[in-house]
């Protein structure tokens, strides 16, 4: 069985070497890295480590977060994996697909990453929607206002 690791970083500020040396010490052979935002439905990381795994293979994770935008999306690779003969291994979680306990500790996880993945959602838009009323708005200051603004806009139309 060949194990091959995947790490995902969401931000350019974030690094994904402590994921890298965790998946080598796992004994993953071939890692998979990148750096994108789950939001992002291109993942050319993730797809390229999918079509490289082979029946046999183990995908090996961190955290079920760095696989997936939701539960559904995560339960379709699981899936997906297990068609093919492929184990998941998430180490955090201590999840492992190749037995009844890890297939069940896998789909229990993944629901509450997503119902926590929400709860960040959340707050985040009331902290948004808070601001907004406090006349606070986000984003970049205007680099012109005033006269100079309105004689843009102006220019702009004509």
């Amino acid at each position: 069985m060949t194990r091959i690791g995947y790490c995902r970083v969401s931000t350019t500020d974030q690094h994904p070497e402590a994921q890298r040396l965790r998946l080598e010490a796992a004994g993953c052979s071939r890692i998979f890295s990148e750096t994108i935002s789950t939001r992002s439905a291109d993942r050319p990381e993730l797809v390229a480590c999918l079509d490289y795994l082979r029946e046999g293979d183990a995908l090996v994770a961190v955290r079920l977060d760095r696989l997936a935008r939701s539960t559904r999306e995560l339960l379709e690779i699981a899936e997906s994996l297990q068609a093919r003969g492929i184990d998941l291994v998430v180490l955090d979680q201590a999840i492992d697909t190749s037995t009844p306990a890890g297939k069940l500790m896998f789909a229990v996880l993944a629901a509450i990453a997503e119902f926590e993945r929400d709860l960040i959602r959340e707050r985040t838009l009331d902290g948004l929607a808070r601001a907004a009323a406090e006349g606070r708005h986000g984003g970049r200051r205007p680099a012109i206002t005033g006269p100079r603004a309105t004689l843009a806009r102006r220019l702009h139309g004509e």
